[in-house]
């Protein structure tokens, strides 16, 4: 089960929490909806401030979006021009009172979405694949990893049939719902056609229950993860 479904979904409320926090009721889909153009105009409009995670939490009165990026400077800007400008914008996307609040991602390394959205801009600028995703294993590793896996498919390098390959270092424990193993997919089109890119990392082994309510990052609470070793003695 844990090889083929998604870690973030298999995982939540255990390690991780949903995205999207609010009930539905009678309008589930206009706000399904409300929430899938905020994503995509957040991730369009702050494409450079590498963004990891948006957060979208709905009261009564006001419209809470929790931005977690590498680059927050970039999302404030100048005494929070910056803020306030995406602030009005939102308004005028939703019709509807927003507040915005930004963290920063303090190992980027150790985030899948901001990993592999580094490796499809590599590939579209002509990098070779093989160089772009050991420089990303390789980093993630030394920030502190305790594995990662990337899997490029499509026509990688230009070839005329399309093929997959897996690149991984560490441990990657799928099957263990306390280990915290981040997920994202990312597309990089390039003139041959769309490459996706995917990635696993993990960062530890969860204990206790993280602070789901307070948002906090779990990157903070976890413990590094080594597979027991096996006895070599024999019974007789």
């Amino acid at each position: 089960m844990g090889q083929k479904t998604n870690p973030i979904s298999n995982r939540l409320g255990i390690t991780r929490t949903w995205d999207s926090i609010w009930y539905g009721g009678k309008n589930f889909s206009e706000k399904l909806i409300e929430d899938l153009k905020i994503r995509q105009y957040l991730n369009s409009r702050l494409e450079k401030a590498q963004l990891s995670r948006v957060i979208i939490e709905r009261t009564i009165k006001f419209l809470n979006i929790t931005i977690y990026a590498a680059r927050p400077g970039m999302i404030i800007g100048a005494k929070g021009s910056e803020a306030d400008k995406l602030k009005e914008e939102l308004k005028r996307l939703t019709n509807k009172d927003v507040q915005i609040y930004i963290h920063e991602v303090k190992k980027p390394e150790l985030d899948a979405n901001i990993v592999a959205n580094n490796i499809a801009k590599q590939i579209e600028g002509r990098i070779a694949y093989r160089r772009a995703i050991k420089t990303a294993i390789a980093n993630s590793i030394r920030a502190g990893a305790d594995g990662i896996k990337v899997s490029i498919s499509g026509r990688v390098g230009g070839a005329e049939m399309a093929r997959k390959e897996e690149y991984k270092e560490g441990q990657i424990p799928l099957h263990t719902f306390r280990a915290d193993i981040d997920y994202a997919l990312a597309e990089a089109h390039t003139t041959y056609g769309c490459i996706g890119i995917k990635v696993w990392i993990c960062r530890g082994i969860i204990y206790h229950k993280p602070d789901f309510y307070g948002l906090e990052s779990v990157n903070t609470k976890t413990r590094s993860y080594k597979r027991p070793r096996r006895s070599t003695h024999r019974k007789k």
